[in-house]
């Protein structure tokens, strides 16, 4: 591995557990008074329906920022990390998107996009990440047809949320990595980094 590759690996575990000594990112008091704490749930509840090596299915969804996102945009131009949530306004989730502002400068150094998505609709997505601070991503809703990409992917739960899943596809539309997460845990962040940097070896 190239030096610069061993720094941004080493730079990513340390923030990582940097991250993990806190799990508000400087969040407000009055941000943390609005979050719905759930019961521990299953960890995992659905079914796969692609695999490494497949091509990603493609789909349009619409921003939070306004207009539609269509995954095939990024096709020759950049690697895609798709970070499906289960619901706004929930400890694990509030956490997990802000970290991902920390470490923006791995993703651009492995020429990644992040695309956030949860069944939520645009307001409440437009409220959430409002509190949680300028996200560097774009946040995107499959609210309707409810859950049609998260089922697509095979990551939609029976009660209608979704997993807590990554994919990592390459600049080719080719599915590198799969991360179905125990719907309770935040991801590692230094898993994406080292998949990132295995992609532009």
């Amino acid at each position: 591995m190239k030096k610069s590759n061993c720094f941004s690996v080493l730079l990513g575990i340390v923030l990582i557990f940097l991250l993990g000594i806190t799990s508000s990112y400087g969040l407000s008091d009055a941000f943390k008074d609005n979050i719905y704490h759930p019961e521990n749930l299953k960890p995992t509840d659905s079914v796969l329906k692609v695999k490494i090596g497949d091509r990603a299915p493609d789909f349009s969804l619409p921003a939070v920022s306004g207009g539609k996102i269509f995954l095939s945009r990024y096709l020759g131009k950049k690697n895609v990390v798709i970070s499906f949530v289960p619901a706004a306004w929930t400890p694990v989730c509030s956490d997990q998107w802000p970290g991902y502002n920390i470490v923006k400068g791995l993703f651009n150094k492995n020429d990644a996009i992040l695309l956030g998505i949860t069944v939520d609709n645009i307001p409440t997505l437009f409220a959430w990440t409002n509190q949680m601070g300028d996200l560097w991503f774009p946040v995107l809703s499959d609210f309707w047809p409810h859950g049609r990409v998260a089922d697509t992917y095979g990551v939609l739960r029976s009660d209608g949320v979704t997993e807590r899943a990554l994919f990592i596809i390459d600049k080719k539309g080719i599915i590198r990595y799969i991360d179905v997460h125990d719907i309770n845990k935040r991801p590692r962040l230094e898993s994406i980094i080292r998949e990132l940097e295995n992609l532009n070896k």
